[in-house]
């Protein structure tokens, strides 16, 4: 297909803070027919939905960070209005804690994110398990404000704070032979209470990957903050990972093993329902949607009678930095 470079956006299709974090209801059939009625791992459906409550503005602790410079050639910066933080920390997926929108917020409070470790394994010279603490003691915190497009047709624009993530894949020096990096979030029933449902069709741990050129292009970022303090557990805690040109359900959280493999790992979603959800998942307004169509999305907040519909960008209009990464690739065939 022909990648067509992405058009500006206007600062006026900025997302307010507050709509992140409710969760649309997990639709199950019987048989095949439950494959093709589950959603991924970032959002709502199509249909419009009605801004999430407010929540109260209680922010964590606040982090030191170098600020991302407001500049229009950065790559790192959008001028477009944020997602308030009330939203951005109430409307959300994540499954372990439940399929609603706002299961995370009501149920991510009981996970205990420190301490904290991640293991590093595979086709890598500095394996290990490695603590938060010295992970963040050799990267320095920056600002990244990106834009975030669910699969199922709603985004927002979030103020992230975190590091690079091909600067820290370095530092655990991988192999010629480490084509792909997979990441894996916590498995904790006890404190993720979706991890102990008997509906789940989830093999638990939740597990993503990127092909290695991927990981180390310098859009991808490791998050352990947003809005200037640390990350809420119902978005990540404490780690989390953010590829802003694909759908979101590729920005898995609560990381806490990152393997190097020769082979393409098999992702979640990918194993759930391979003709919805494939390995790339790069943001696409050509290739739609099995069930809706991905040529719009509603920019949130948003409401029944106010649904703030925008055209969706080729790579989330991040193109002019991503595209030559697919160079060749039939993008409707490696979805």
């Amino acid at each position: 297909m022909l990648i067509k470079n992405p058009g500006d956006i206007a600062s006026s299709e900025i997302t307010p803070e507050s709509v992140y974090l409710d969760r649309r209801r997990f639709m199950r059939g019987t048989g095949t027919l439950a494959l093709g009625s589950l959603l991924a791992a970032c959002g709502e459906s199509g249909t419009a939905h009605a801004t999430a409550p407010a929540a109260p503005d209680i922010k964590g602790k606040p982090l030191e960070f170098n600020p991302v410079a407001a500049n229009a050639d950065n790559p790192f910066y959008t001028a477009e209005a944020k997602t308030p933080y009330g939203d951005v920390t109430q409307y959300n997926n994540f499954y372990e804690f439940g399929t609603g929108k706002d299961d995370p917020a009501r149920y991510a409070k009981n996970l205990t994110t420190s301490p904290w470790q991640v293991e590093v394994d595979g086709e890598v010279d500095k394996p290990g398990r490695y603590n938060l603490e010295d992970i963040l003691a050799k990267n320095p915190l920056e600002e990244r404000i990106y834009r975030l497009r669910c699969v199922e047709a709603w985004s927002m624009v979030i103020p992230w704070v975190g590091f690079p993530l091909g600067k820290m894949l370095q530092q655990f020096e991988p192999r010629s032979s480490a084509r792909y990096v997979k990441f894996e979030t916590l498995v904790r029933p006890k404190e993720m209470r979706g991890q102990r449902s008997f509906s789940s069709t989830i093999d638990w741990p939740y597990e993503e990957g990127l092909r290695m050129d991927e990981a180390m292009h310098p859009l991808a970022f490791m998050a352990t903050g947003l809005y200037g303090h640390e990350i809420p557990k119902q978005n990540g805690a404490p780690l989390r990972l953010v590829v802003p040109w694909k759908y979101g359900f590729k920005s898995i959280k609560s990381i806490v093993r990152i393997s190097f493999t020769e082979k393409q790992p098999r992702t979640s979603w990918e194993q759930i329902a391979p003709h919805e959800y494939g390995f790339y998942a790069n943001v696409n307004p050509e290739v739609d949607h099995p069930r809706w169509s991905q040529a719009s999305e509603r920019r949130l907040p948003s409401s029944l009678f106010a649904p703030n519909r925008i055209d969706t960008q080729m790579f989330n209009g991040y193109g002019d930095q991503v595209a030559s990464l697919y160079s060749g690739m039939d993008l409707a065939r490696h979805y």
